[in-house]
């Protein structure tokens, strides 16, 4: 995967909020998310902690490639691939919405 697919799997992901109605909890380097319109508790490795906290601020998933390339020692190809998947999780789960849905 060159440059510019990761940057497009990456601008695919462009609009994902954190869903209204859940809440999330730091625990040392992992999250817990409480999805309260299910009741379901999902618990967050560091690299899926550190997106969700990235997207709790406001940051696109490309933005947060950014600023997460930087704080891990992971090839870019790899982290590209784990915040795609972690995302699309997150949307199966709706636990993130699409800005505008």
């Amino acid at each position: 995967m060159d440059d510019a697919e990761i940057q497009a799997s990456l601008d695919a992901l462009t609009g994902l909020q954190p869903a209204p109605d859940v809440l999330s909890r730091r625990v040392g380097d992992e999250s817990a998310l409480v999805d309260l319109s299910t009741n379901r508790i999902f618990s967050l490795n560091p690299t899926g902690a550190r997106l969700w906290e990235l997207l709790q601020e406001g940051l696109e998933p490309a933005e947060a490639f950014v600023k997460m390339r930087a704080e891990f020692d992971v090839a870019d190809r790899e982290l590209s691939a784990e915040i795609t998947s972690f995302c699309a999780l997150l949307e199966r789960e709706r636990l993130v919405s699409r800005t505008g849905e």
